[in-house]
């Protein structure tokens, strides 16, 4: 075995047993398994954030995007900053409804909130629709690390394979707290290896950040701008509001949420994370250090731009523990992905079904299921079926559609029905899904508009739909009993 993989290994086992050490001391309720009894400090609540940031997406993507796109590729950077912003208003009071009201998924908030059992079913299969894409992503890259990682010595599937399996059972095991924990050992190495390659590789290859840009704009004029067409500044910004407003709606993005201790948990970590948002610039470094070195990765490759960098420039041990923090990139997202899809299931599908069902049964539920979960996502990782890609850009689309829902639920005297509130998510979702598999774009479907418009990123239409008919519905059920205030 190569000292890559002895690295992979190590880090691979010590994730498995620091997940399961999680449990230690705590019986595995429903709100301990998936909510951590709500008792999760500013730290631990930062760790599981922080995950949204630092995804197998964001430590291919990012560096891919700023190889394959150059100035475009910013809006990665720039969108979760603004999602804090919104964050910092948004989440302590849907913390302090969940909390008051023992609610541990997200549709549990939006059926709660709309007294409306349909409400909660449609945003459970919404959120499971966007969900095992997203799954798919992280075990799609923990492949693509493993293999560059491990010098090709090891099979993708493989790998795949005993990533998912180790994930399974800590989750099964540990729930959410397995997560925190192993977000610790993943923030850490992955602060570490960011910084370090973003800074050495420039420096290395090039004499320093400032003449890697340099050269990089003598080379290819005009590569870090934005484009006349296309994507544009007007792309960008559309882009960014768009996936800003999503950011937070992701189900286990908001299931991390209830596991606050209190409030102002949410306020400082708004105020934090994004100066650790500034780390992903390090990411930005080394996907533009090999695009004079690295040259010729086209279209999917591009993702491989860091690991081809590494890879060349780097002795194997240093391979090793990069494609170690890689592999934590994809666990600790993939385990919170995991846990809360079979909690959506049990909880939100099984127990309207039967609606005596109790914590216990429902959590026993939810465990039995995790298994289940994974096994559909590893075959359409090793398929790679094509119409999980498709999906795959559409899962964001989906999970934005529940932003003006949320939003208006928070404003005691916004007038949106439950008829409204359902009818604006059935329309935008059905808008979303027909724009992306259809490949239309504003341009395309008006190209009358000036050009900065027919760039806008073409989500944002369903996300007007969406709100008009939110509004119009609700105009027309106002008579219905209104939306709690509490």
């Amino acid at each position: 075995m190569t000292v890559p993989l002895i690295i992979l290994a190590l880090a691979t086992v010590f994730a498995l047993l620091l997940g399961l050490w999680a449990r230690s001391g705590h019986e595995m309720g429903l709100e301990q398994w998936t909510v951590g009894n709500r008792g999760f400090g500013a730290l631990l609540v930062f760790l599981l954030l922080a995950g949204e940031i630092y995804t197998t997406f964001t430590f291919l993507g990012a560096s891919g995007f700023a190889y394959g796109l150059g100035g475009p590729a910013y809006y990665i950077l720039a969108y979760a900053a603004l999602a804090y912003v919104i964050a910092y208003f948004m989440l302590p009071p849907v913390w302090a409804y969940a909390k008051q009201h023992h609610l541990v998924t997200q549709p549990d908030f939006f059926a709660h909130k709309y007294d409306s059992r349909a409400l909660g079913i449609v945003v459970s299969l919404v959120d499971i629709v966007a969900l095992i894409p997203y799954l798919v992503l992280q075990l799609t890259g923990l492949g693509i690390i493993v293999v560059a990682a491990g010098y090709g010595a090891i099979d993708k599937d493989i790998a795949i394979w005993i990533g998912a399996i180790v994930v399974t059972i800590y989750v099964i095991v540990s729930g959410v707290r397995g997560s925190a924990w192993t977000a610790i050992a993943k923030d850490i190495m992955i602060l570490a290896v960011v910084l370090f390659l973003g800074i050495y590789l420039p420096v290395h290859l090039y004499g320093g950040i400032g003449a890697m840009f340099t050269d990089i704009a003598k080379a290819k004029p005009g590569f870090l701008l934005f484009p006349a067409k296309g994507q544009s500044v007007w792309w960008f910004v559309s882009t960014v509001l768009l996936t800003a407003l999503g950011f937070f709606m992701w189900p286990h993005s908001l299931a991390s949420c209830y596991t606050a201790r209190e409030a102002r948990v949410f306020r400082k970590n708004a105020i934090m994370l994004p100066g650790y948002q500034l780390i992903l610039l390090f990411v930005y470094f080394i996907g533009f250090a090999a695009v004079l070195k690295v040259p010729g990765l086209k279209g999917a490759a591009s993702n491989l731009a860091l690991f081809k960098l590494v890879v060349a420039e780097m002795p194997p041990w240093v391979v090793g523990i990069v494609g170690a923090a890689g592999v934590l990139t994809a666990m600790v997202p993939g385990s919170m992905i995991t846990m809360t899809a079979a909690t959506l299931i049990s909880r939100n599908l099984y127990g309207v079904i039967n609606p005596r069902a109790s914590n216990d049964q429902v959590v026993f539920i939810a465990k039995c299921l995790v298994p289940v979960v994974m096994l559909v996502a590893v075959y359409f990782t090793i398929t790679g079926n094509s119409t999980i890609v498709t999906l795959l850009l559409v899962g964001y689309s989906f999970v934005t559609q529940l932003f003006p829902a949320l939003i208006a639920s928070l404003f005691p005297n916004s007038g949106a029905t439950r008829q409204g509130a359902l009818a604006g998510i059935v329309v935008g979702v059905g808008v979303a899904a027909w724009l992306t598999f259809s490949h239309a774009s504003v341009g395309s479907l008006m190209p009358f508009l000036p050009q900065g418009i027919k760039d806008f990123n073409v989500g944002i239409i369903a996300l007007i739909a969406n709100v008009v008919v939110l509004v119009a519905v609700s105009a027309a059920t106002r008579r219905a009993a209104p939306v709690p205030a509490e």
